[in-house]
């Protein structure tokens, strides 16, 4: 890969992280939706608390494999990607999050072919396309920032903002909360990333856990509800 310089590696890191980057994260709730009609999440307390488990789950699971993949790219190896992809797929409990998983990462590796001219990406989507590989969102995350220069510290930092800005700009819709309210939580948030990523950049992937059983519950009860604005 061609070397890059400093802001451009920051061009592309604010780029793939933007909520408009049109992977779909805007069709989904992370099950905010259903706590919100049980009742659980009502008012920014809840709401942060709800953040925050959706931000330790994301980090111990989706956060550990899109950092292998990081480094099966780095090393050229594609098959160990695709190990990393189908054991995420597999972890993942309920139809919903899995579903979200895919047809993001497909859109990833669609847009990473357009953008990049690699043939790792190439055959990652080909495989997709084939069903030889699911296409799990964190892995083609983990490739794309690898391929982008972007180094696996600011990986992490971004896959975080994704899970918690998902939950917060789905919060505006369902919860009564406001603007000032969802910046106070992503900001309170923030500190405790830099800790979850010192613990999960040193994961194998069989370490892998995400024990919150209460958002489990909540996705499963989604699936079958009636009462939606989002896919999950």
């Amino acid at each position: 890969m061609a070397e890059i310089n400093d802001m451009t590696r920051v061009m592309r890191l604010l780029q793939f992280t933007d909520s408009q980057f049109p992977v779909g994260t805007f069709s989904f709730s992370n099950g905010l939706e259903t706590a919100s009609f049980e009742g659980i999440v009502k008012d920014a307390k809840s709401l942060k608390e709800f953040a925050r488990s959706q931000s330790h789950q994301a980090a111990y699971s989706d956060g550990v494999a899109c950092l292998h993949a990081y480094r099966a790219f780095m090393n050229g190896d594609l098959k160990r990607c695709m190990e990393i992809d189908s054991y995420l797929f597999r972890f993942k409990m309920n139809d919903e999050a899995r579903l979200m998983a895919v047809r993001m990462g497909k859109k990833l590796a669609e847009l990473g072919v357009k953008l990049y001219s690699n043939n790792f990406v190439k055959e990652l989507l080909d495989s997709i396309n084939k069903g030889e590989t699911p296409g799990m969102y964190p892995v083609v995350q983990g490739i794309m920032f690898a391929l982008a220069g972007v180094s696996e510290k600011d990986l992490f930092c971004s896959h975080q903002y994704g899970v918690i800005n998902m939950v917060l700009g789905a919060a505006l819709r369902c919860v009564k909360v406001s603007h000032y309210d969802t910046q106070q939580i992503l900001e309170d948030l923030s500190e405790y990333i830099e800790r979850l990523y010192n613990e999960a950049s040193v994961m194998e992937l069989s370490d892998m856990n995400a024990f919150y059983p209460q958002l489990d519950i909540l996705a499963s009860l989604h699936e079958k509800g009636n009462m939606r604005m989002f896919m999950n």
